[in-house]
């Protein structure tokens, strides 16, 4: 990919860090903070300023962060206030509206829309074309596959928006939904076009419309496979535990949380 400086706008009130690369017609907004080894690819808007920004003069931008050694694919439009951890990685085309915080080492999948005031954890997986409401809160190790949809607002139109909350290790397979409000626990495993309309504890399999428990995913069992969840005992790539295994792994980190 060519960097050419074409057509690039940076503020004098962004703050660049090293090895920064940033592609043509891209524009970073005041009080950006990109840290070391980012690389933000052609025709990107970072830190685009928030609806006072066209209504009161003494508008001042709500600080924004890209974390070192991240990778922002062409045409993202990231708002101010947002706070992306080290290694992020993103598609082209996605939409960060203001305030999310973004954990580190998470992929964002292309055309990807997280609509502001939202959490997500580390190391989650954000298929493309995932619909992410305000309020949510998303896990660490979540992945959400393509066409899922994350809503808040439980009889629209409303004030009382509810995000729903998804927990560590969870899986939700493409064109699911999470109505308002709801929580998901920790390492279930929600099926391809569920409708999600009530709690579900931990270690759940569910699917349908609405989702109806299946079992206890730990049950899960596939003919000359076995048991496949929690399934980090058979995927690693790309996790912490890569080189480790998922027990060395939590052994060690239990360790260091100890010291």
């Amino acid at each position: 990919m060519m960097f050419n400086n074409q057509n690039v706008t940076i503020s004098p009130k962004a703050t660049i860090g090293k090895n920064v690369r940033i592609g043509d017609n891209t524009v970073v907004f005041d009080n950006v903070v990109i840290e070391d080894n980012v690389t933000i690819a052609h025709n990107c808007i970072i830190g685009e300023p928030l609806n006072d920004y066209y209504l009161n003069s003494a508008y001042e931008n709500p600080i924004t962060v890209i974390g070192a050694n991240s990778l922002i694919r062409s045409h993202a439009i990231i708002y101010a206030g947002n706070k992306l951890g080290e290694n992020i990685t993103t598609g082209h085309r996605i939409t960060l509206r203001e305030n999310n915080t973004i954990g580190l080492n998470t992929v964002i999948g292309t055309s990807v829309d997280i609509q502001g005031n939202a959490i997500i954890g580390n190391y989650c997986r954000i298929y493309s074309s995932v619909a992410i409401a305000p309020l949510s809160q998303v896990g660490n190790y979540v992945s959400l596959y393509a066409f899922v949809v994350l809503t808040n607002d439980p009889y629209p139109p409303s004030n009382d928006l509810k995000g729903c909350t998804i927990a560590d290790y969870t899986q939700v397979a493409a064109h699911s939904t999470i109505l308002s409000g709801i929580r998901v626990g920790s390492n279930c495993l929600i099926g391809v076009n569920s409708v999600v309309n009530h709690h579900i504890p931990d270690y759940s399999m569910v699917m349908g419309n609405p989702a109806k428990l299946i079992m206890d995913v730990r049950k899960y069992v596939i003919l000359g496979k076995g048991r496949l969840y929690p399934w980090m005992y058979r995927f690693s790539r790309g996790m912490p535990w890569e080189k480790l295994g998922y027990d060395n792994w939590m052994n060690r980190e239990s360790n260091v949380d100890i010291k």
